[in-house]
C-alpha cells in the first residue's frame, strides 16, 4: 500500500451498573416500554435541577485509572450547546477537556493477532446520553428512557491502521467495562457505540508529525463492532480511489454516516468544531474537590482484568493461549470457570467443558451462562464420575444433555443401571464368557488375526450395553486371551 491509514475512535458507552442516572433518580435501566424510565429532569421541566449521581462518578474515575490517566483534581461539568430533537434543554451536560475531564492523556495494552498493541488515549470523559429517536415513514418518535443515562467517551489518538486494530480494541474495552462493573456492554441494547475517524497519508512521510496527516472523517454512531470494521475498510478504499484520482485534496474534514443497507459511508454534514458547540461551564453543579483517599480506595477496588485473567491462564493453569482467550472474552464466561476452579476441578478439565461443550450449547441456544441450568458444582459431579472411572466419557457427554434438557440434577442419572462397571471380577467373568463362547476367534487371532482383538472388545460392549470400562475392558481382555 502506498498509504498509511490513520484511525482514531471515540468510544461511547453507557454506565449501566448504577441504580439511577446521572442528574436524576430515575432508573438507569434498559426497558423495551419507552418513557417509563423518566423523571422531570431528564425532559428539562422548568424548575428542575439536575443532582449529581455520585457512584456514576466513581465509576468513571475507576475507567481513567485502569486507562492510565491524569486524574483531575477537580470534577467539574459544562454545557455542550446544539439542537436536536432527542436534547430536550437544547444543551448537553458533559465535560470539555479543559483543564481534565475524568481523565486525559493515558494509554492502554490490547492484544491484536496475536500481538500486544499499545493505544494513546487522548481522553475520556462523563456525560448524560440523549434520548433516542425513532424514524418512521412519515412521523418520528421520541423515548426518553435514555435521556439523562451516565454515558463515558472514550476518544484515541489517531494511533490504529487497520480495522482489525480497532475492533480488537473496542472488544478489549468492552471486556474492561464489563469485568470492572461500570457496563454490561451490550451492543443490543445500544450501550455500545461508536463514532469513527478515518484519514490516509501518504507512506513516505513522516507519521509522528500532525501536518501529514489526511483530511479527517467521521463516521457517526456506529452501533456494532461489525459495522465499524466494515465501515472503516469501505472508507479506506475510498480515500484511496480520491487519493489516485487527485480529489483528495479538495476534500472537506466532513461527517458521515454508515449506511448497513448499501454497505456504505454516506455524507451527513461538514464537521465542526468544538467552538462551535460554546462549552460553558454547568453553572448547577459546583466544582467538586477528589478526595485523595477516595482514589485510593477506588484503585484498590479494581478487580483482575482481561489480559491480567489470560496471563494467569496460561501460565498458572497451563492452558493454550486460544482456550484462556475465549475464556475471558466473556466476563461471565471467565467468572464461571473461575467458579470450577475454585471447586478444585482440574483447570484443563474444566477449561475443555466450558470452551466446546456448554459454549457449544449457549451459541446453539443462543443463551447466556448466567441463565444456564447446569452449575459449576453440577459440572463437578459429572467429571468427578467419570475420573473415578464410574461412567465413560462417553456417558458423561449424555448426562450432561439430560441434566441440562430435563433440568435435574445429575446424581439422577447416574444409578447404578446407568453408571460405567469398572469391577475388575465382575469385568472378567464377563469377559472369559465371551472368550469361551468364541473359541475359533480366539485362535485366530494367537496365530497372528490381531484385528479380531476389535472384535472381543465389541462383543463386550454389547454384552454390556456400553457400559464397561474400556481401559480395564482392554487389560483383562489381553490376559483373557492368553490362557
Amino acid at each position: 500500500m502506498k498509504y498509511i491509514p490513520k484511525i482514531g475512535l471515540e468510544m461511547h458507552c453507557e454506565i449501566s451498573k448504577t441504580k439511577t442516572k446521572l442528574f436524576s433518580r430515575a432508573r438507569n435501566t434498559y426497558s423495551m416500554s419507552p418513557n417509563t424510565c423518566v423523571y422531570p429532569v431528564d425532559m428539562a421541566f422548568p424548575g428542575t435541577l439536575p443532582v449529581l449521581n455520585k457512584e456514576c462518578v466513581r465509576l468513571s474515575l475507576m475507567a481513567s485509572m485502569i486507562l492510565h490517566c491524569q486524574i483531575p483534581e477537580y470534577f467539574l461539568f459544562e454545557r455542550k450547546n446544539y439542537y436536536y430533537p432527542d436534547l430536550p434543554k437544547g444543551y448537553q451536560i458533559t465535560q470539555e477537556t479543559k483543564p481534565i475531564p475524568v481523565g486525559i492523556y493515558g494509554y492502554l495494552d490490547y492484544e491484536c493477532e496475536g500481538q500486544i498493541k499499545r493505544i494513546r488515549i487522548n481522553n475520556i470523559h462523563l456525560e448524560e446520553d440523549a434520548a433516542s429517536l425513532d424514524h418512521y415513514y412519515n412521523t418520528s418518535t421520541i423515548n426518553y428512557n435514555r435521556a439523562g443515562i451516565p454515558l463515558l467517551e472514550l476518544v484515541t489518538e489517531p494511533d490504529f491502521h487497520s480495522a482489525n486494530e480497532a475492533v480488537s480494541f473496542l472488544e478489549t474495552m468492552r471486556s474492561i467495562y464489563q469485568y470492572s462493573g461500570i457496563s454490561e456492554g451490550d451492543t443490543k441494547k445500544g450501550q455500545i457505540r461508536c463514532d469513527v475517524n478515518v484519514s490516509i497519508m501518504d507512506e513516505n512521510l513522516e507519521e509522528s508529525d500532525p501536518s501529514n496527516w489526511g483530511t479527517k472523517i467521521e463516521i457517526k454512531n456506529v452501533n456494532s463492532f461489525g459495522g465499524v470494521r466494515d465501515a472503516i475498510n469501505y472508507e479506506i478504499k475510498r480515500q484511496i480511489h480520491l487519493k489516485e484520482t487527485n480529489e483528495y485534496d479538495a476534500m472537506p474534514q466532513q461527517t458521515r454516516r454508515w449506511d448497513e443497507e448499501e454497505a456504505k459511508t454516506k455524507y451527513m454534514r461538514s464537521k465542526v468544531d468544538a467552538v462551535d458547540y460554546k462549552y460553558f461551564v454547568e453553572p448547577n453543579i459546583p466544582k467538586l474537590k477528589i478526595d485523595p483517599k477516595w482514589l485510593e480506595e477506588i484503585k484498590e477496588s479494581i478487580p483482575k482484568l482481561p489480559l491480567e485473567r489470560k496471563q494467569k491462564y496460561i501460565e498458572e493453569y497451563g492452558l493454550s493461549s486460544y482456550d484462556a482467550e475465549v475464556l475471558i472474552k466473556d466476563k461471565d464466561i471467565s467468572d464461571y470457570f473461575e467458579e470450577c476452579i475454585a471447586l478444585k476441578i482440574d483447570a484443563k478439565d474444566a477449561a475443555n467443558w466450558v470452551t466446546v461443550t456448554i459454549l457449544g450449547e449457549l451459541n446453539k441456544n443462543d443463551e447466556k451462562i448466567t441463565d444456564f441450568y447446569l452449575t459449576p458444582s453440577m459440572l463437578k459431579e459429572i467429571i468427578d464420575a467419570k475420573n473415578k472411572n464410574s461412567i465413560s466419557s462417553k456417558q458423561a457427554k449424555e448426562i450432561f444433555q439430560k441434566v441440562i434438557t430435563e433440568k435435574k440434577e445429575p446424581k439422577q442419572f447416574m444409578q447404578k443401571e446407568n453408571t460405567q462397571i469398572s469391577d475388575e471380577k465382575e469385568l472378567t467373568e464377563i469377559i472369559s464368557k465371551i472368550v469361551s463362547q468364541n473359541e475359533s476367534q480366539k485362535n485366530a487371532y494367537l496365530n497372528g488375526k490381531t484385528n479380531l482383538f476389535d472384535y472381543f472388545v465389541g462383543q463386550v460392549m454389547k454384552e454390556t450395553k456400553g457400559k464397561a470400562n474400556p481401559v480395564m475392558t482392554k487389560e483383562i481382555l489381553l490376559k483373557e486371551l492368553q490362557k
